[in-house]
């Protein structure tokens, strides 16, 4: 008894009333985005509604049991936990079942589980068991290569079973390894590469290439009496002018036509009719919903089904029409303060397998939000991103509320000293 009031006496609330918050946000966005007269119960399991409040218990019942779990356990079983959970999304490619051109789930009766979705709270404790290591620096080139393997293997199996959007979350955890000492210059290489990568779509090969001659030559001018600077700019602007040339093999030969699309879309290139049909009618949904929305169950692009997927992917559009510009601010003031605070309580750690844990966390959290909200208003490619706790689907649910509440376990014991 003593011990368990000492592990809920250091729960952060805070962080676990903002979790309820939006877990039950969520749920009744989803019973709006598929409420009809014809089922009007909240709990029927025909409906998403109904199977998300079925998933909510599970949830509750699972962070319980996670914070009744000594941390420890967390910190010593984080390989295996990772291989365990490698092996299970490998198995989707035999024994998995195609949605939507994607195998990559795994259906057992009317059960189905996303493995890629649990796969992130793996490579999170996975990364930080690593990173905590007392002979490790990630700015060693044999650290680097370690830690990108850890975060790159499932990232590569899930875009081979076609779901490049899951895959791409993956990179979040990349912020994790700048937080430990990662050199910025990676970053400037990243971000640098999806520049080309954009312009190189939309501007004519040729006239990109000149322009990154000129630029070229203009640095060598300057630095002209230093031939190591020199000799780098130009060796840069060869190896930029051929990924420049690259960049359409890549694009038309790896992506999928739906993904292309999507691309397309973004970029704001001509596409065939119904190709933009989500993205705009997302982006009306909100526009219509005006400072203080139409009220709760009285949006008609929502009632009228105009947005598909809306309890998943669009989830955001449907409480930007019915609750406006002030419920979607309300919304993100949420996610913000869950972010600010898994900082915090990241920075107050004194073990550096919870600290890492902690940006993992955060990183993967933000990411989602960032770009699940982006595609609700047009300024993100369309990639089948949930919203965190908001959107329908058992598998980021759980997914997330393990990911939570493996860190608030760590958290209570963050005085005591764990790798």
């Amino acid at each position: 008894m003593a011990k368990h009031e000492s592990i809920t006496g250091k729960i952060d609330w805070f962080t676990v009333l903002l979790y309820a918050l939006l877990v039950s946000i969520g749920w009744m966005a989803i019973y709006s985005a598929v409420y009809t007269d014809e089922q009007p119960s909240l709990f029927n399991t025909s409906l998403n509604s109904g199977k998300q409040f079925q998933w909510m218990i599970a949830s509750a019942i699972i962070a319980f049991v996670i914070l009744i779990i000594d941390s420890r356990f967390y910190i010593t079983f984080s390989y295996p936990i990772y291989a365990l959970l490698l092996l299970f999304v490998l198995s989707v490619m035999f024994i998995g079942t195609e949605v939507k051109g994607q195998q990559n789930w795994i259906r057992l009766g009317s059960f189905s589980m996303q493995p890629s979705e649990l796969a992130k709270f793996a490579v999170a404790l996975a990364i930080s068991k690593y990173l905590s290591g007392l002979n490790v620096d990630i700015r060693k080139w044999r650290d680097k290569w370690k830690a990108f393997a850890i975060i790159g293997i499932p990232m590569i199996i899930v875009t081979v079973q076609g779901d490049a959007g899951s895959a791409v979350m993956f990179l979040a955890f990349s912020l994790v390894l700048f937080r430990d000492g990662l050199e910025p210059y990676f970053l400037i290489v990243g971000s640098s590469v999806i520049a080309l990568s954009v312009l190189s779509l939309i501007i004519p090969k040729l006239t990109l290439v000149a322009l990154l001659f000129g630029v070229a030559a203009v640095v060598i001018y300057f630095s002209r009496r230093n031939r190591k600077i020199s000799l780098a700019i130009a060796g840069i602007w060869i190896v930029a002018s051929l990924y420049v040339f690259s960049v359409d093999f890549a694009f038309n030969k790896i992506l999928k036509s739906h993904q292309r699309d999507r691309i397309n879309v973004l970029l704001g290139k001509e596409v065939e009719r119904g190709k933009d049909w989500n993205i705009r009618q997302s982006i009306i949904a909100i526009g219509s919903g005006g400072v203080t929305g139409k009220g709760y169950l009285q949006g008609t692009q929502t009632k009228l089904k105009f947005v598909p997927e809306q309890s998943t992917d669009f989830i955001f559009s449907s409480i930007g029409e019915e609750f406006g510009f002030i419920g979607s601010l309300v919304i993100i003031g949420l996610f913000v303060s869950l972010f600010f605070r898994l900082l915090y309580l990241s920075e107050r750690q004194r073990s550096k397998f919870s600290r890492m844990y902690g940006y993992c966390v955060t990183s993967i959290l933000f990411f989602h939000f960032l770009v699940n909200v982006g595609m609700a208003i047009g300024i993100a490619p369309v990639i089948g991103i949930p919203l965190p706790f908001i959107s329908y689907g058992g598998s980021s649910l759980l997914s997330f509320t393990v990911l939570l509440f493996i860190f608030i376990r760590l958290d209570t014991q963050r005085y005591e000293t764990m790798r």
